[in-house]
């Protein structure tokens, strides 16, 4: 197969940065994002435009357009995983954009909900590539030095394309009626309102595939030139025949956040390094003549790799990706639906203003949509770039998830507020609470990320972990839109559309309290977050440079039974001594 045959025949230099190949692989990265968020900004208008059923319930069949690409991803996901392992990351990664090319396509000329719904869900079930992508980094990246930069890149670019998908489809959908007399007043977008963003999507997705067609390499360890035993290097030789490395990265993926992935500590879907900080206690069991005691027989694999500790942390992120994707769903539906002011309403004075109340949205168009969302995804990355790190550093991994996750209510509570501000503090109102917003998501990710993989007994068993940890954002991810939208229909009969925001709220309410029966770890690997750039206000470099440098305690048991071969009262008798030793 074409896509399959290496281009190099000699192996990679792993002192030399692969940025070419990694520039490729951002390229085919920044249009995914921009083709499954372009959707955003209309699709509640594309449900009531379509009629379906009653337009209170609108929000709802949004939130399913929205998830069925989510639903669709997990159900397939680790079967792309698979075929890439057998044909190669390359054709897979190209058959994920043709998958995501036809549902635009459908959901562009769709001529009813379902029809959108399907092409929605038929891109998800064709296109696992998020999960390919990570794993193609790192089998580009071998060199540890470079592991930091490499996994910046696809969060960064993850980001750049969440701001441009909804400026996309909301700045162009229905151009027929927004550019009267224009070249994009034609009868195909009047027959066909929200196909020009999907062919602008598209347009950006047949780039991604020719380029990597042409210049992106075949990065599967057992299809490299090298990869041949020696005396039989021929290209055509067959896969199963050739000697094997395995995958750095496990295949995962997920939609609306960089892929899970707890065997790397370097990013964790930040810009900066993730530092262990790691004080590792080690014990030497000895007999009087300095001899070493034989071990007892035991396995060292403990089957136990689901502790409470890792079970309540899954539980947090599933809490967690459950409100934050209410959150997504819910505010451009809120953003378009119309103003209803206290003379429409029966609603009490702290409800109703004559500029809006809490039985409406806040009436703005598709297009004004679409550049808050746009703005949003800005706000994000600065706070991603800037502020995470400075504030993950200043108060620890521990204390800002607690911070957060406390805080966390705030950002739902305050959102139908905005339609009783008049337009003058609209747009201020809508960027401070997106602001709040960001602040608080964008830290709780991470440092969740680094929770769960200190909470994981032992390496061996992070593959299980991130596993899970997908399969749980996955899931909470594909409930979140439609119950969402359920309430928000709820809250539009009864003229308090309040309703929905205050439901998330309280999630996250419970997402508080959960973190309180979470026990903070105090011994083992800990994980610290340095900013790339120096900040006055926290500790200095020194200081910071003494607190990541790891150290070990040996704790040394001299005795006849030390209580290694045998546990009893023995154990106690033997003397012990303990050193701290510095370590790099």
């Amino acid at each position: 197969m074409v896509l399959t045959q290496a281009k190099t025949t000699v192996r990679r230099d792993p002192d030399k940065f692969p940025a070419a190949q990694l520039a490729l692989l951002a390229l085919v990265r920044v249009a995914e994002p921009i083709a499954l968020t372009s959707i955003f900004p209309y699709a509640w208008r594309l449900v009531l435009d379509f009629n379906v059923g009653d337009p209170a319930n609108a929000s709802f069949y949004a939130g399913l357009l929205i998830s069925a690409f989510a639903l669709a991803e997990s159900l397939t996901g680790m079967y792309w995983g698979g075929l890439s392992d057998r044909l190669g990351r390359k054709p897979v990664l190209i058959m994920g954009c043709f998958g995501t090319i036809a549902s635009l396509l459908i959901v562009g000329f769709s001529t009813s909900f379902w029809m959108a719904l399907t092409g929605r869900f038929i891109g998800g079930a064709l296109n696992g590539n998020i999960g390919v992508i990570q794993t193609m980094v790192g089998e580009l990246v071998t060199n540890p030095k470079h592991e930091p930069k490499a996994y910046a890149i696809m969060p960064f670019i993850w980001s750049v394309g969440i701001i441009i998908g909804p400026a996309v489809g909301g700045y162009f959908a229905t151009p027929a009626k927004n550019f009267p007399g224009t070249a994009l007043d034609i009868e195909l977008f009047r027959k066909f309102p929200y196909l020009l963003p999907n062919l602008i999507c598209t347009a950006l997705m047949v780039v991604s595939i020719i380029a990597g067609w042409l210049c992106l390499e075949e990065t599967h360890p057992d299809m490299q030139p090298w990869s041949t035993s020696a005396g039989d290097s021929d290209e055509r030789t067959p896969i199963q025949d050739r000697i094997a490395r395995p995958s750095m990265v496990a295949t995962q993926g997920t939609t609306s956040m960089p892929a899970v992935n707890l065997t790397q500590n370097e990013s964790y879907g930040t810009f900066n390094q993730v530092t262990e900080e790691a004080v590792a206690t080690e014990e030497w069991h000895l007999r009087p003549d300095g001899s070493e005691l034989p071990s007892r027989n035991q396995d060292d694999t403990d089957p136990r790799w689901l502790t409470r500790r890792v079970s309540m942390l899954l539980l947090a992120l599933g809490i967690f990706t459950y409100h934050s994707m209410t959150y997504d769903s819910l505010l451009p539906i809120f953003q378009q639906d119309a103003r209803v002011p206290a003379d429409d309403t029966n609603l009490p004075a702290p409800f109703a203003t004559r500029y809006g109340s809490f039985a409406g949205g806040l009436g703005l168009t598709i297009q004004e949509s679409g550049v808050i969302l746009a703005f949003n995804g800005i706000i994000a990355l600065f706070v991603q770039g800037i502020v995470f790190p400075l504030l993950a550093s200043y108060f620890g991994i521990w204390k800002s998830f607690i911070i957060v996750t406390v805080l966390h209510p705030i950002a739902y509570f305050i959102v139908p507020w905005l339609a009783l501000l008049p337009d003058n503090l609209l747009y201020p109102g809508i960027y401070a609470s997106l602001t709040v917003r960001n602040l608080l998501s964008i830290v709780a990710y991470p440092v969740l990320l680094i929770l769960i993989k200190e909470a994981s007994p032992s390496n061996s068993c992070l593959g299980k972990i991130n596993g899970l940890a997908a399969s749980t954002g996955a899931a909470c991810r594909t409930m979140a839109s439609p119950i969402a939208g359920l309430l928000y229909g709820i809250g539009d009969k009864i003229d308090f559309t309040a309703l929905a925001w205050w439901a998330s709220a309280l999630v996250a309410v419970i997402g508080a309290i959960q973190a309180f029966t979470i026990n903070q770890k105090r011994s083992g690997p800990q994980h610290g977050i340095r900013p790339v750039g120096h900040c006055k206000y926290l500790r200095p470099d020194a200081e910071q440079a003494r607190r990541l440098r790891k150290e070990s305690i040996i704790r040394i048991r001299v005795g006849e039974d030390s209580g290694y071969a045998s546990e009893d009262e023995d154990d106690e008798r033997a003397p012990l001594f303990a050193t701290r030793v510095p370590r790099g």
